[in-house]
């Protein structure tokens, strides 16, 4: 019997009002993903464009991964089988840096993947405080974790959200730069929805995150988390 599939989707779209940026990583991750899905039993496809994948493929898929910007050009039908296939528990769903970035026309988008993108005015190495030691995203970690990437701001934050990594607000320069959201920086966080689990972290910016085995535990855990590992 074939191995069920992880479709790890990496298309770079047009926003509606212009060109989205495209990130180095891509390739990178589209190799790492795949380790990391056949670790746990899973046959990596990459989807560099929706318009070739058939709906009936999604529905069938056992996890998918979004590493997306822009407005991804999904069909209603293909949005129907995404949404109930995690509602229902069949596919798990892990959302990757710029994923909350992207399908500003889906109006139940954000809510799929937890929150909705509000700028990155940083790029710095921060000290990440892990909120829930025990989850397998970031049970390697420790109680802190020094990194470097891009510093997302959220808004629209799933009140459900189970935040697992936040940036400490002392440590970004807000010269310039709104206020604090009261929901401070959430960077990576979980959630149940229906019957299935979301995993979604803005973290992997750069093409060296692909190089750190911290970072791909993280990942590899995330993905462990929505298949059903923990609780």
């Amino acid at each position: 019997m074939a191995a069920p599939t992880l479709l790890h989707v990496t298309q770079v779209a047009p926003y509606r009002d212009g060109p989205a940026g495209v990130h180095g990583v891509l390739d990178q991750s589209a190799a790492a993903v795949a380790e990391l899905a056949e670790s746990a039993g899973l046959a990596p496809r990459r989807v560099t464009d929706v318009r070739d994948l058939d709906p009936s493929e999604l529905a069938a898929a056992r996890a998918v991964s979004l590493f997306t910007i822009g407005e991804t050009p999904w069909s209603p039908d293909q949005r129907s089988a995404l949404v109930d296939g995690v509602r229902s528990g069949r596919t798990a769903l892990v959302a990757i840096h710029s994923s909350t970035d992207a399908c500003y026309g889906w109006d139940g988008y954000g809510s799929l993947v937890g929150a909705r993108f509000d700028g990155h005015p940083w790029t710095q190495v921060v000290t990440l405080d892990v909120l829930e030691p025990d989850h397998p995203a970031v049970a390697h970690l420790g109680l802190t974790w020094r990194w470097r990437d891009e510093i997302y701001r959220f808004r629209d934050l799933r009140p459900d959200a189970r935040v697992l990594l936040a940036a400490r607000a002392g440590e970004l320069d807000h010269e310039g730069v709104p206020a604090a959201p009261a929901l401070g920086y959430p960077l990576s966080w979980c959630f149940a929805e229906g019957d299935g689990r979301v995993f979604s972290t803005s973290l992997g910016h750069f093409p060296d995150a692909c190089e750190s085995p911290a970072y791909l535990r993280h990942l590899a855990g995330g993905l462990a988390w929505a298949l059903g590992e923990g609780t």
